[in-house]
């Protein structure tokens, strides 16, 4: 461990306190670095995205990773969700994978209730999750990532961990 207690394959967490008009310009910049031009992958397995942009000239992508969507509010929107920002620089080298043992990241594929195959990446003991959709080709498209604010969540995670299929 190193990084202030984080293993010493993980990034410092970014700073996003306190928020300002250039943060989602620091984040853009993250993103294209470390997904938007990477050639990501997961177990030799190619990782994409949709390349489609809806708000801001950024991608949709971008702002599953950075956002929370609020329910509560009709249309449900988007709001900056600071857990996830700080992590940003986190989901390349969790998907690339720990380069040790032991690291506390769990990765599996589960089958969610539509069938569909997600991978999920979790660094359990820092409350971090990446997923993705696996594809019959082994690809994975990228479909999120978040911080697991409580515990209901933790342990919804784990019975996932627990019905995983590998």
């Amino acid at each position: 461990m190193s990084n202030g207690g984080l293993p010493h394959w993980l990034p410092e967490m970014v700073s996003v306190s306190p928020w300002t008009n250039d943060t989602y310009d620091l984040l853009y910049e993250i993103f294209r670095r470390d997904i938007l031009l990477s050639r990501l992958t997961y177990r030799r397995n190619r990782v994409w995205f949709y390349p489609q942009s809806s708000a801001n000239d950024k991608e949709d992508i971008f702002w599953h990773l950075t956002t929370r969507e609020d329910q509560s509010v009709n249309p449900p929107e988007r709001y900056p969700d600071l857990r996830r920002c700080e992590r940003l620089s986190w989901i390349k080298p969790m998907i690339l994978g720990s380069p040790d043992e032991g690291d506390d990241l769990l990765d599996w594929d589960h089958e969610e209730g539509d069938g569909a195959i997600k991978t999920y990446v979790w660094l359990h003991r820092l409350d971090f999750v990446v997923i993705m959709k696996k594809l019959r080709d082994g690809q994975r498209r990228l479909i999120t990532s978040f911080h697991l604010d409580n515990q209901h969540q933790r342990d919804k995670m784990r019975r996932k961990y627990e019905r995983r299929m590998r």
